[in-house]
Parts: C-alpha cells; sequence; structure tokens
C-alpha cells in the first residue's frame, strides 16, 4: 500500500492511497495550515472540520514538478489528479479502483456514476435507477455520502432533485466548484 500527499495550486493538499495498482482512498485537495483558504465561500481550516483519511501521515509527497524518476501507478495518478484540478479533461474514469468492500448495487451506483460525462449530473433517484433500483434513491445518496473514492467515482455529479444538494465536510461551495470546472454552469 502506498499513501501519497500532493498539492495543487488554487485547491490544496490532497491524499491518495493505493495498492495493487487501483485507488483505495482519495482525500480531495484542501487547504491545510500555512496554505491560504483557496476553498473560498465557507471553506474551513479548522482541522475539525476537513475531511478525514485512514492511516499516518503521508510517507511521500509528490509535487507538481516531481521528477521522471518512479513513474509507478501512484505518480500516474497524481499527474492526472493535477492535471484535471487545472481544468485539463484527463480519464480518471479509467483508473481503477477498489469497490471490492462495496455491496453489489453500491458496486453498481460506483459504476454508474463513473459513466457520468464531465459537465453533467444526475439525481439520486436517477442513479438508483442507472444501478438497476429505481426506488432506492436514499440508499445511492448514503453511497455518495460515503465515498472515499472522490473525484474518481465522481460523487459531485449527482444532485439533489430540488437543487445541488450536500457534499459532507467538503460543503457545497467546493461542489459548486468542481461542476464548475467540469463546465456545469446551471443553477450554481
Amino acid at each position: 500500500m502506498t499513501q501519497v500527499a500532493y498539492e495543487v495550486e488554487g485547491w490544496g493538499r490532497g491524499e491518495l492511497v493505493v495498492a495493487n495498482e487501483r485507488v483505495v482512498w482519495h482525500e480531495l485537495p484542501w487547504p491545510h495550515p500555512g496554505l491560504p483558504d483557496v476553498v473560498g465561500g465557507g471553506g474551513s481550516q479548522d482541522p475539525s472540520q476537513t475531511p478525514t483519511r485512514p492511516g499516518a501521515r503521508a510517507a511521500s509527497v509528490i509535487s507538481r514538478r516531481s521528477s521522471g524518476e518512479g513513474r509507478g501507478f501512484a505518480t500516474e495518478v497524481v499527474r492526472l489528479l493535477q492535471e484535471y484540478f487545472a481544468g485539463e479533461r484527463v480519464p480518471l474514469e479509467d483508473v481503477p479502483v477498489d469497490l471490492d468492500y462495496e455491496t453489489p448495487f453500491l458496486q453498481r451506483c460506483a459504476e454508474a456514476l463513473r459513466t457520468i460525462p464531465r459537465g453533467e449530473v444526475v439525481t439520486y433517484g436517477e442513479l438508483a435507477a442507472l444501478a438497476g433500483a429505481p426506488r432506492a434513491g436514499r440508499a445511492a445518496g448514503s453511497f455518495c455520502a460515503r465515498s472515499h473514492l472522490s473525484i474518481f467515482v465522481p460523487c459531485h455529479r449527482v444532485v439533489a432533485a430540488d437543487g445541488l444538494g450536500s457534499y459532507g465536510s467538503y460543503g457545497v461551495s467546493y461542489k459548486r466548484r468542481l461542476l464548475a470546472l467540469e463546465g456545469y454552469a446551471h443553477a450554481l
């Protein structure tokens, strides 16, 4: 298992955990002490309000200027993440993720979410229907609320039937910013 931290200009520091060439955990870039508040509009630098992650602090840091040495899976994924947060279109839906711990329905939710194109959204009910259980909108919402594969399983592309909906400890402003980055401009 490899755990790395990475920096993204204008977003903050994120963390990635990979094992067997699959992403098993991803913490979105977030402002950390010593970094400016880049989330904006309600972002918090209070550590009690930031997302959680497994394990100890990252053992290594891959920066925007990482060397060409050690171009392993984690390095390649970090490069894709940095390009994504810079506004580039990258194939994050092709990055293998660990869904082994999920129920078959929740695996189908994740797989369906990975097919939602950049710049588009679905409601929780629509996600449940795409996963084969049209009456399980609440279960789809619970899946999104606890997902630890942010961006790779793009839960930010799921909205409430009556509005944008929440985005856990990251907040609605972070969700709004991700959707704007992807070109979704409706009701932001």
